[in-house]
């Protein structure tokens, strides 16, 4: 099973430039609509305008723009090299939520959010 995680977003080439600043990787797609970057053999993360994707949610639900901003979801990344993937989120523009700190589940945790308010954590095991 092939899995992928879309956030939607605000600005599709800004949120490109962040992703791939963040991850230290090229879009494996990216045409007007949708940008995707391979995280896994099969695990993609999508970017997909929040435009767009009101466009086929019509009045069924809010539009995603009414949300920005707001937490709506955490992309949890797990590493072995935390501090090189967080100076990479500062790099790339990412809002500190909460330094580096160990946690009680057995991971050091760093939380940034992206320019759409999109909660990511980048952690390594204790």
């Amino acid at each position: 099973m092939e899995i992928e995680f879309i956030l939607y977003v605000a600005n599709q080439e800004k949120s490109k430039n962040f992703y791939s600043a963040l991850l230290n990787k090229k879009p494996s797609l990216d045409v007007p609509g949708m940008t995707e970057f391979l995280l896994g053999e099969e695990t993609k993360l999508g970017l997909m305008p929040e435009n767009g994707i009101h466009k086929i949610l019509a009045d069924k639900t809010p539009h995603p723009a009414n949300g920005n901003g707001i937490p709506r979801c955490e992309l949890y990344l797990k590493t072995e090299n935390l501090n090189t993937h967080y100076q990479n989120a500062i790099k790339a523009g990412a809002k500190i939520i909460s330094e580096p700190t160990p946690r009680d589940w057995g991971d050091k945790v760093v939380y940034v959010a992206d320019p759409d308010g999109h909660i990511i954590a980048f952690a390594e095991k204790l």
